[in-house]
């Protein structure tokens, strides 16, 4: 009984914390960027990453198992994960340009788990013979890391995509006759100078929009190529460990499961938009790379969430049924 009180507090502690966190990262957007506020969602990150972790350690001494067994357990563990990549610039001394990403990721991933299942799916469960392996923690942690890591890349490419085609984006919209659109970021200072008619203060605007706006996507582009290049290694190891597994357990290294073909689609992906942005030019600034890796985030929903709808295959232990 104490194991489950434990279990709640730290979850409704790690969810309090993040959602301030969620509240201070909108001040800084909408209202005005604080650094103190900053850092003190930076700080919010970290303890919700000590009280998932808490949490972990009690679910895993109590039910005798790593924590993986089911789909609530599954959610914590890549709330988990985000809460991991968050810190990696942080504690590098770099600008953080994944909290954006991660911190939403992060919260609405606690969120769904800690409300979105029924109480029955929170209980943790006894592992099925298959389950019953060391290959557990190696096999779905290593699956689970990747998610975490492929899905912050690809939104990062999605930013980044947004980003660059804003300008044909909003040229597009200005036809359609969206004048509200004329007090945009990037352009409603631009009226401004134009009703001044000072062609030096509009020519030093646009040289420092033009430069904001490279060095926002060069951010960019470099965090989601990094990201998701540690994904893709967490992913092949998972695959791996996963056929190893599968072995052991049906007698088959692969049996063109639901989840493995999923899996082996998210990983071709993937493998083509490394192969894509390494070779991309420079002109190209990654652009076909980014819309590889838009398509890989629906493809792993696809592989981690639409399968376990089904309840089919071998992998429907964490399905909803």
């Amino acid at each position: 009984m104490i194991f489950v009180t434990l279990e709640h507090i730290l979850t409704h502690i790690s969810f309090s914390i993040i959602s301030i966190v969620i509240i201070i990262h909108l001040m800084n957007l909408l209202v005005y960027e604080i650094e103190e506020l900053r850092n003190s969602s930076e700080k919010g990150m970290i303890a919700t990453f000590f009280s998932i972790t808490g949490f972990l350690v009690i679910r895993w001494i109590s039910s005798g198992h790593f924590p993986l067994s089911n789909l609530y357990e599954s959610l914590i563990f890549l709330s988990w994960s985000l809460s991991i990549i968050h810190m990696i610039p942080y504690l590098g001394n770099h600008k953080n340009d994944l909290s954006a990403i991660t911190a939403p990721s992060a919260f609405f991933t606690q969120g769904f788990a800690t409300s979105g299942l029924s109480t029955e799916m929170h209980q943790p469960a006894i592992l099925v013979p298959a389950l019953q392996s060391q290959w557990l923690m190696m096999h779905v942690s290593m699956m689970l890391f990747s998610y975490a890591a492929l899905l912050c890349g690809s939104l990062l490419s999605v930013a980044f995509i947004a980003i660059a085609f804003q300008k044909k984006i909003i040229f597009f919209l200005k036809n359609k006759n969206f004048l509200s659109l004329r007090k945009s970021f990037f352009f409603g200072d631009m009226e401004y100078l134009n009703k001044k008619g000072s062609v030096f203060k509009k020519t030093y605007f646009l040289s420092f929009q033009n430069f904001y706006k490279y060095q926002l996507i060069q951010h960019l582009d470099y965090w989601s190529y990094r990201v998701i290049s540690l994904g893709f290694t967490f992913l092949t190891i998972g695959i791996l460990s996963g056929a190893v597994w599968a072995n052991e357990a049906w007698g088959s290294y692969w049996n063109w499961d639901p989840k493995e073909t999923w899996a082996f689609i998210t990983w071709t992906i993937f493998a083509i938009y490394l192969h894509t942005r390494k070779n991309s030019r420079l002109q190209d600034q990654g652009t076909n790379s980014a819309f590889v890796a838009s398509i890989g985030f629906i493809l792993i929903w696809i592989c981690y969430f639409g399968i376990n709808l089904l309840g089919i295959g071998f992998h429907s232990y964490g399905s909803f049924q």
